[in-house]
């Protein structure tokens, strides 16, 4: 690659936001403040690879197809992520041309509509516990187990749901695509919601399943299947924090592998915060990556790309 890759993985939620009502306008808007910070990065001079998430969204279009299902018959979950990549995308994709126009840094955006291939005897297929869409009535859940073989769960007391693997992804099956799309100038916008979850049948064509690939995961192959220099990872703080909330707090804008290893040994990065994340961005770079650059989203889009966040380096 003739520029240096960053990816970027965000959230369903970066969309469609909690407690908001799920409005095309409130996506609209919040694609148009994402488009801000992709911008930042392609401005600074990198071939920009963005990969979404997709859960409120996939959830809805499920909870439209049952609220549909007496005159439509439902798609099967591997379509309505298809439908959620191309809708999103596009969404993304528009708003993030528009930004770079009006920065007057006018690059191609393209999005690719991803299938990822999955082993069929992957163990997530025997123990399903992804939940996806609606919540049901007992008895209905019980109907649906029946009529379509789903496997359901009862959620917390709030009603039963549909329950699916969460398999291993192993081959995004357009990576080529990616590849020269990026080499050619353009924003890629590519495995949303984790990708298109397919298997490989005896013939080796492929078939869709119903699935849902974490998408974090995904983030981190298509990475290291680029040859990306950047992984951005966003979370809610601008930067990472050694002694977080106590009166010794500091901020940190570099730190080494072996640094990062040594905070995560004295429990500097709790399990259910920071220490994910820190574990991913050694990962990246053990395997070839250059660096993982730690931030908000508020941050990547106000600051200058070349100071915002932390970043985690090779020692």
């Amino acid at each position: 690659m003739s520029k240096k890759i960053a990816l970027i993985a965000i959230g369903g939620n970066a969309l469609l936001k909690e407690k908001e009502q799920g409005l095309q306008e409130e996506q609209l808007e919040n694609a148009r403040e994402c488009a801000e910070m992709f911008a930042n990065v392609v401005q600074a001079g990198y071939s920009l690879c963005v990969v979404h998430g997709n859960g409120p969204q996939v959830g809805n279009i499920l909870i439209q197809q049952e609220a549909g299902a007496n005159r439509i018959p439902p798609y099967t979950l591997d379509i309505a992520d298809a439908m959620t990549q191309g809708s999103m995308g596009y969404i993304i994709e528009r708003m993030l041309i528009n930004r770079l126009k009006y920065i007057k840094h006018e690059t191609p955006v393209t999005t690719v509509l991803t299938e990822v291939v999955v082993d069929k005897d992957d163990p997530g297929f025997e123990n399903p516990t992804k939940p996806v869409g609606p919540f049901y009535t007992e008895f209905r859940a019980v109907e649906l187990q029946k009529q379509k073989k789903w496997h359901m769960k009862e959620d917390a007391g709030r009603g039963w749901r549909k329950v699916v693997p969460s398999p291993k992804p192993l081959e995004i099956v357009q990576l080529e695509a990616v590849k020269l799309l990026l080499e050619a100038g353009h924003c890629v916008i590519a495995g949303g919601g984790g990708g298109i979850p397919v298997i490989r049948d005896a013939s080796g064509f492929l078939v869709g399943v119903e699935a849902v690939i974490d998408k974090d995961r995904l983030s981190s192959l298509l990475a290291d299947q680029l040859g990306a220099d950047t992984y951005v990872i966003l979370t809610g703080v601008d930067k990472v924090a050694i002694d977080f909330g106590k009166p010794t707090q500091k901020w940190v804008d570099r730190m080494t592998v072996t640094e990062a290893r040594q905070h995560m040994a004295d429990g500097q990065f709790p399990a259910g915060s920071m220490g994910p994340k820190i574990e991913s961005a050694i990962q990246f770079i053990v395997a070839g990556g250059h660096e993982v650059l730690i931030t908000s989203p508020e941050a990547l889009g106000r600051d200058p790309y070349e100071t915002v966040g932390t970043r985690i380096v090779r020692d």
